[in-house]
């Protein structure tokens, strides 16, 4: 059992292929009788519906939890919502505005005689969870994961970061074509390089401003919006500064033969996607969105202590 999943880094190369296999096997009772916490700062479709089912799924009773309802840091600290939540579930996730939150109610949960693990369901710095349900797309569609190459075009936010690392640990090349001042920091290439030789599997990242250069003969081609959530004071200078960076049909012609589109979602066509991209053939955004259930489903039974073997799941 784990402590937490707040960055895809925190499962490891081997942790994070038990979770994806543990996404494509039956689910295991993990949750039997039991309750989650799922608790959202921030608005939410896919994650709310993926994670609900996935709990159910796991066996286990879901509650969601508003941010009017909980009121971190303003009705209570990080840290007590922790302590009250683990008073009666089996498992805490949380989508958060601010990523030390998430490490504060780990913190908060540490040296318990029955350990409550904590999952990241989004903060501003990382996006796990999406980055298991990019990597099942992948291997649905195009088989194995290790030796591809994954182009991502526009703002090198969290969800960028996750996939990169989710991409180091899994032996694929990703390519990041962000405009000055959106690309990933030095911090994030530098703790991509040292995942990648961790793992051995042949995984590198390359950023550049140019996504001609990203695409050319990529097998996946992934974007995300321009705006996301708590930037939206800015968002007239982020479209201004990433127009360029849009993924149209033009651009997904310079991809390998046989390549598909991802994106997380909620998209704006005619800012980071073409309405033709998003609804062409090589779209794949319904099939992603769909292994989001799988994803959140194999994350918690991981750190409940489940694992795939031969005979099928243990825990």
């Amino acid at each position: 059992m784990r402590a937490a999943v707040l960055r895809i880094s925190d499962l490891g190369a081997e942790g994070l292929a038990a979770v994806l296999e543990l996404a494509e096997v039956p689910a295991p009772p993990v949750l039997a009788g039991a309750g989650a916490a799922l608790v959202f700062e921030r608005p939410s479709a896919r994650t709310r519906n993926a994670c609900e089912l996935a709990v159910v799924q796991l066996g286990g009773h879901p509650v969601t939890i508003r941010d009017d309802e909980v009121g971190i840091d303003r009705r209570e600290t990080a840290e007590d919502v922790a302590r009250t939540l683990a008073c009666y579930h089996a498992l805490i996730a949380a989508r958060v505005a601010r990523h030390a939150t998430l490490e504060r109610m780990v913190a908060a949960l540490s040296g318990r005689a029955v350990p409550v693990p904590v999952v990241n369901l989004l903060s501003d710095v990382e996006h796990p969870t999406q980055a298991v349900a990019d990597l099942l797309t992948v291997r649905s569609e195009l088989g194995a994961i290790a030796g591809r190459t994954i182009a991502y075009v526009g703002d090198a936010n969290n969800v960028c970061r996750s996939l990169a690392d989710a991409c180091a640990l899994t032996g694929a090349a990703m390519r990041v074509a962000a405009p000055d001042g959106y690309g990933l920091a030095e911090a994030d290439v530098a703790r991509n390089a040292h995942l990648a030789e961790q793992a051995g599997l042949g995984g590198r990242l390359s950023c550049t401003t140019r996504p001609e250069e990203a695409v050319e003969g990529a097998d996946v081609v992934y974007t995300d919006v321009w705006v996301s959530m708590g930037d939206e004071a800015d968002a007239a200078r982020r479209r201004h500064d990433l127009a360029g960076f849009t993924v149209d049909e033009r651009l997904l012609d310079r991809a390998a033969p046989g390549a598909i589109l991802l994106h997380c979602l909620p998209a704006h066509r005619g800012e980071e996607v073409s309405a033709g991209a998003l609804e062409g053939p090589r779209s794949r955004v319904w099939e992603q969105a769909a292994n989001r259930l799988h994803a959140a489903r194999a994350i918690f039974a991981y750190v409940l202590g489940a694992r795939p073997g031969p005979g099928g799941v243990s825990s």
